[in-house]
């Protein structure tokens, strides 16, 4: 499999570029390559003239960007939890990080709160939930994956609960924002310049842990036996991908199976080595959310459906095929 690393990495990087390109493109209004090289030309030069280059410049670009630097940082995340908590069925929204974003959005909708307070309330709200989950988790007897893990789970169902009751009070002119926003929605993104810098702190920050992150893999005990401080690794790797998770879900609502099946679909492809398996997935859940928002945005012209109905409706087949194909 390292023998075809390299091929796929180049393959990965390809598919980013290719879905950052079609982004540009597509939508209500299309637009041809010719056009859209020409649109580039004058903006990098400082000419936004034009419909089309107000299209491109100021709708699809920041548009494609939070899609990438989403995709990209659910995928870091889904890289982390699974290494973690050695199971790779584990995704971002394991342990309730994403709940308690939903929870600070839902609660500022309700309040009536300006789009600028939104993030900043789902932040908030994402932040509460790790600190609570791993503060719990941690217990009386120490911190173990199996009471992290249920310690989240029910931090996620209690989350949930909250958002069925604010949902069920929410007055009708707020529901449907509500429930878009719930189900991933990359057009309300306001900051996605913020959400690619986080993206790329935390994979220069996450890459020089890839050998930690291997022996990490295969046992606490082994890699503590080999040198890895694992209780400063695991903290590490729950911030990091507690971040990662809050920064997506405060950016663009809940998006699911990037995270999961991202990481699980490389990891067939190149194997289970994070120095090679990080980059590749940052690109691949880069390339994938991006296109799924594309044709959100494309199929039902002009009305725009949540990209986490795309991500589902793509994730979850071919997520199920590679369970069946590998028997895990």
């Amino acid at each position: 499999m390292a023998k075809r690393a390299p091929c796929i990495m180049l393959l990965a990087l390809l598919l980013a570029l290719l879905s950052f390109a079609v982004a540009l493109k597509n939508g209500s209004y299309d637009l041809e390559w010719g056009e859209l090289l020409s649109v580039l030309k004058q903006g990098v030069i400082g000419k936004q003239e034009g419909v089309a280059a107000e299209i491109v410049w100021q709708l699809r670009l920041p548009r494609a960007v939070a899609g990438f630097a989403c995709g990209g940082l659910l995928a870091i995340a889904g890289a982390l939890m699974q290494v973690l908590l050695r199971n790779p069925l584990a995704d971002p929204y394991v342990l309730g990080i994403s709940g308690g974003a939903g929870v600070g959005a839902l609660l500022a909708m309700l309040a009536g709160l300006s789009a600028a307070w939104l993030g900043g309330a789902a932040l908030a709200g994402a932040l509460c939930s790790m600190l609570l989950v791993f503060a719990l988790a941690h217990g009386r007897g120490g911190w173990t994956q199996t009471r992290l893990l249920l310690t989240g789970v029910i931090m996620a169902s209690a989350a949930s609960a909250v958002i069925t009751l604010i949902l069920s009070l929410a007055p009708q002119t707020q529901l449907k924002g509500m429930l878009f926003w719930l189900m991933g929605d990359l057009s309300q993104s306001n900051m996605p310049g913020l959400a690619l810098v986080i993206l790329f702190v935390l994979f220069l920050f996450v890459m020089p842990l890839a050998r930690d992150l291997n022996l990490l893999a295969r046992g606490r005990e082994l890699a503590s036996a080999l040198g890895v401080a694992t209780k400063k690794v695991t903290l590490i790797i729950y911030l990091i991908a507690s971040l990662a998770t809050a920064t997506v879900v405060t950016q663009a609502g809940a998006i699911g199976f990037v995270g999961l099946i991202v990481p699980h679909l490389v990891r067939l492809l190149i194997g289970n080595d994070q120095r090679l398996l990080l980059p590749t997935a940052v690109l691949t859940g880069g390339a994938l959310l991006t296109t799924a928002d594309t044709l959100a945005r494309y199929l039902f012209v002009p009305q725009q459906l949540p990209v986490g109905v795309l991500t589902a409706l793509i994730g979850a087949p071919l997520f199920l095929f590679l369970l069946f194909q590998q028997k895990v």
